[in-house]
């Protein structure tokens, strides 16, 4: 998956449901494809899977697999402790290790950008709401 940016509205259509099966998941402002190494605990069976397509930092710094009412909007984390901002790092950490980061989670204010592309991809032949290919009009 090409490198973009997302809002929770779009970041929920990757719960692992879709046709292709992707799982991706917010930590701290950044996304991550759990899809390939991660869908044993995000996929649909898994311990984590209510984490599937949605902004899990604030149930990370908690340590809990309850998602609040409110992850349905951006959620800028501002109200967090020092603590729970060191933690929220580590678990950002761990994904990192672990994951491709595909892209940032998006504030309602912030607009989409669009990344050079990989792997000589054209950046103009890309949808930059969905992150796949535009059909060619030659």
């Amino acid at each position: 998956m090409r490198k973009r940016d997302f809002t929770i509205q779009e970041l929920s259509q990757f719960n692992g449901s879709g046709p292709d099966g992707r799982i991706l998941i917010a930590v701290n402002g950044n996304v991550f494809d759990v899809t390939n190494n991660g869908k044993e605990f995000y996929g649909k069976d898994g311990p984590y899977a209510i984490f599937a397509g949605r902004d899990a930092s604030r149930s990370l710094t908690m340590f809990t697999t309850d998602i609040p009412p409110c992850n349905e909007e951006y959620d800028d984390l501002s109200d967090l402790t020092s603590d729970q901002m060191k933690s929220l790092k580590e678990w950002e950490l761990q994904f990192r290790e672990r994951y491709p980061l595909v892209g940032k989670l998006l504030s309602p204010s912030e607009p989409h950008h669009l990344y050079e592309s990989a792997d000589n991809e054209d950046s103009s032949q890309v949808d930059t709401l969905t992150g796949s290919a535009k059909p060619k009009t030659d």
